[in-house]
């Protein structure tokens, strides 16, 4: 019997004979549909191939697209499990062709594919055509169709666009016939939705455009659209009509019976089914990036992941199982599909995370349903307010209330729960309207609360698609803006990154059809990214799509730095103690500012030891990882949380470098950080670290400013060039430098001090500008000088030279150098108790312009700024001795 994968690997390998590129799976989150949840079709990662906005180097593919239908217009959640080919993951096997081959070439293919490498029986085959393909109803002809076999489809079901407007084409299926035992009927008839006739491939021929006023006409590049679902060409191949009776799904639900101590194809089968089917869905999410959460993607994969969780619970299990089956998914899955067994620890501890956290409240919401069922009358609905209570507060979204009373014959009051959910939403935008924020603030808390929360897609793109939901032009909202505006946009979903966590916001560029906006910087409030810009060219409308790129080389430096900062907190912890905690940041893109609780400078020795570390773990290279959990789950693990950010339910916990003594609980992180920016995929991108200086910023705070990458290269750069320039200076090699600078100030300090001397020896001899004179007042002996040439800090040891040569008195020198004055007097200690020398020192500085001064009573020093009024100085104290 043919395996699952053994049926990709031919499908694949058929097309690759016929010239067909293999091209893997885009990611689940499509980047060039802003319509789209989730990738739900084998097309979308080549949508820009068929319009011609893109070329690639091949013109034939071949691919197996992995698919979620779980949420927006392709939701298929409510069936899962009930019926016998409804999933939210499956795989789209499909093959393409960008204006190369067509009809001619694309229904063969699929004849020779089906009947002949499959070895499907023709005789249980039908093909159905749009009723005015007559092209496509020949071809079937010639490779031996018979014509009642063939059959003409007037309705949408065989007519594919792209929109409204676009590329456009009909389509042709290929059905098999399970047989007469099986009720249903042919497609086109009365009974078409029975399960006897069951498509199981569909090509499509995008061969005209379609304009507004419904004509078409016929495109340039005609092209191949086909997809084959792997899970029921499985089923088929395999002898049933039920998919879930394939190796791999059987391979799941044996291992949810096993974990959970039940059979798996008893009365409760159903519940295996919609595990087994939610664990490839919530698993592959998460291998792709989506991770769970109250809003957006994360939302609809949370929604799966309970649903899945609550199914278990009705198996029995008392403990988390999901974690426990995601092995068996990988040895199925993991060989087409590697970023799977990349992601299995993360996927598997997410799961172990979010079930122990559903459990918690699993049985007191289950409690709360059944109390409320209990008092309802018979086929009676659950009212609209009980089921908002429950996910309001247990966390139980209305489809996961519904599907529990799928099973008790009862449905939900959905108008009901509409009105409660406007209620609540009317008491927040009155809560955001009087919470003190600015007046205009409450535009971003409409808009959010007509279109949602903004779904961030900058974790693992700066490239993506949107659609214009909203533009803010002057305070208000317009609908379109021109060239030279101004603007604030909204879209679905960005890859801008909004300020915040000391992270500034992207900046970069959004096209739209016929225009562009440049992107100076990206804020948020109320949930919405406001990315703030300038239309520089045409005009943008709401509505538009549009194509957003962020600025590569700004965001990849800005990731360099907050990368950086994590290392640099835990080197702060090892260096200077655990009573370091971050009191603010910044992470742009030019430098990096970190603020820490520490009630010193550091030394240079600790400086060194810093900045060794952190280069210490960038070479290391290792993974960037981050996880979901609860604040304290994260806090439980080390993890340190940033100042001054609230945290809600849920924290991205980021985690980078291999320890050498072990950090946190896991023994091996070095640094543990709760924190919602962007970082580097390995420490090996930041590239160098280089700190520029230790300051304070507030009382107990020191300040570290650092660069990193190409910014502390060229610093670097910089440093060695002008060494090198030193070193040419003193003439000396650059390892000389520092012998000869300590030399050079070594022989400085020696000719200061004789310089000084000389100064006091000329002094003292009547020299430098004026001659020591000595007259007795109010008898005591005063000598006053005043002196050219010398400096205020050689005052002192002129004072003292004068008591020696004097014995008993009062001394006053006032000396001028460099355009600076200064003013020294001195008073022997046999005199003090009459005179102070602070005192002779105020009575004499007014008259070379000083004011005050200071000192003790035998010695006191003051500054002017007039030298020459130093004889009106000398004059005033002496009328100051004599009074």
């Amino acid at each position: 019997m043919a395996t699952l994968n053994d049926i990709r690997s031919t499908f694949l390998n058929y097309f690759a004979k016929q010239g067909h590129e293999i091209v893997d799976s885009s990611p689940l989150v499509p980047r060039n549909d802003p319509t789209l949840m989730f990738v739900n079709s084998g097309m979308v990662q080549f949508k820009n191939l068929f319009t011609g906005v893109e070329t690639r180097d091949y013109q034939r593919a071949t691919t197996s697209q992995k698919c979620v239908r779980a949420g927006g217009k392709h939701n298929d959640l409510d069936n899962v499990g009930y019926t016998a080919r409804h999933h939210t993951f499956f795989e789209m096997l499909g093959n393409f062709s960008f204006g190369d081959y067509f009809k001619e070439e694309a229904i063969p293919f699929a004849w020779e594919l089906i009947t002949k490498e499959f070895g499907i029986d023709k005789n249980r085959l039908l093909t159905t055509v749009y009723h005015t393909d007559d092209e496509a109803f020949a071809i079937w002809k010639k490779l031996g169709v018979p014509e009642d076999r063939i059959i003409r489809i007037d309705t949408a079901d065989n007519f594919w666009q792209m929109g409204p407007t676009g590329p456009c084409g009909p389509c042709t299926e290929i059905f098999y016939d399970h047989g007469d035992h099986i009720w249903g009927g042919p497609p086109g008839s009365a009974d078409e939705d029975g399960d006897r006739f069951i498509e199981i491939w569909n090509v499509v021929f995008m061969q005209n455009e379609k304009f507004e006023d419904g004509s078409m006409t016929p495109l340039d590049m005609q092209s191949i659209d086909t997809g084959m679902g792997l899970e029921r060409i499985g089923a088929l191949l395999q002898g049933s009509h039920d998919n879930y009776d394939t190796d791999l799904f059987k391979s799941l639900i044996e291992a949810s019976a096993d974990v959970t101590n039940s059979d798996p194809y008893g009365d409760q089968n159903v519940h295996h089914r919609v595990i087994a089917d939610h664990l490839r869905s919530t698993s592959f999410l998460m291998a792709d990036g989506v991770m769970p959460s109250n809003v957006g993607r994360g939302f609809v994969l949370r929604r799966i992941m309970r649903r899945a969780m609550r199914h278990a619970h009705l198996l029995g299990a008392k403990d988390p199982v999901m974690h426990r089956l995601v092995p068996a998914l990988v040895q199925q899955m993991g060989a087409a599909y590697p970023e799977l067994g990349q992601a299995q620890s993360m996927i598997e501890e997410t799961l172990q995370q979010e079930e122990t956290r559903f459990k918690q409240t699993l049985e007191r919401g289950l409690k709360l349903l059944d109390d409320e069922v209990a008092e309802l009358e018979d086929e009676a609905p659950l009212p609209g307010a009980t089921a908002f209570k429950l996910y309001d507060t247990y966390g139980f979204p209305l489809d996961l209330t519904q599907d529990a009373l799928r099973e008790k014959g009862r449905e939900v009051d959905t108008d009901g729960f509409d009105s409660a959910m406007a209620e609540q939403k009317a008491k927040a935008r009155a809560a955001w309207s009087g919470s003190g924020d600015s007046a205009d603030s409450t535009i971003w808390f409409d808009i959010a609360d007509k279109h949602g929360d903004t779904d961030f897609l900058g974790y693992d793109t700066e490239e993506a698609e949107g659609q214009v939901v909203a533009l803010v032009k002057d305070g208000s909202e317009v609908s379109e803006a021109g060239q030279g505006d101004s603007v604030q946009l909204v879209l679905n979903q960005t890859p801008f990154y909004a300020e915040s966590g000391g992270q500034v916001g992207d900046s970069g560029d959004i096209r739209v059809d016929g225009g562009v906006i440049r992107v100076s910087d990206t804020k948020k409030s109320a949930g919405v990214f406001i990315h703030m810009g300038e239309v520089v060219e045409g005009l943008v409308t709401v509505g538009a799509p549009a194509q957003l790129r962020v600025d590569p080389t700004r965001r990849a430096a800005i990731r360099a730095n907050h990368s950086a900062t994590h290392l640099l907190h835990e080197a702060l912890r090892e260096a200077l103690g655990d009573h370091v905690a971050q009191r603010g940041s910044l992470n742009a893109d030019d430098r990096l500012r970190f603020d820490f609780s520490h009630s010193k400078a550091l030394s240079e020795a600790e400086l060194s030891k810093v900045a060794a570390d952190v280069n210490s773990y960038i070479r290391q290279n290792t993974p960037v990882e981050t996880r979901i959990m609860t604040p304290d789950d994260a806090r439980g693990l080390g993890a340190q949380a940033l100042f001054g950010e609230k945290y809600g339910d849920e924290v991205r916990v980021v985690s980078m470098g291999r320890a050498d003594t072990g950090k946190g609980n896991d023994g091996e992180t070095y640094s543990i950080e709760l924190c919602g920016g962007t970082h580097v995929r390995q420490t090996g991108d930041i590239g160098t670290f280089v700190i520029l200086g230790d300051s304070a910023s507030s009382a107990g705070v020191r300040r570290i400013e650092a660069l990193t990458g190409a910014a502390a290269f060229d610093h670097l750069q910089r440093t060695a060039g002008q060494m090198a320039e030193i070193a040419g200076t003193l003439k000396a090699q650059p390892a000389e430098v520092m012998d000869r600078l300590k030399s050079m100030m070594d022989e400085r300090k020696s000719l200061q001090n004789e310089i000084s001397n000389l100064k006091q020896q000329i002094a003292m001899g009547g020299g430098a500008g004026g001659g020591a004179e000595t007259k007795d007042i109010g008898g005591k002996t005063f000598l006053a000088q005043a002196l050219k040439g010398v400096s205020g800090k050689d005052l002192r040891g002129l004072i003292d030279a004068h008591k020696q040569s004097i014995g008993s008195g009062v001394i006053l020198l006032i000396a001028e150098e460099g355009g600076k004055v200064a003013v020294a007097a001195g008073v022997t200690d046999d005199l003090t108790g009459d005179v102070s020398a602070v005192d002779v020192l105020r009575a004499a500085v007014p008259a070379v312009g000083g004011k005050g001064g200071g000192g003790r009573a035998d010695m006191a020093q003051g500054g002017g700024k007039d030298f020459a009024g130093a004889d009106e100085a000398i004059a005033a104290a002496e009328a100051f001795l004599a009074s």
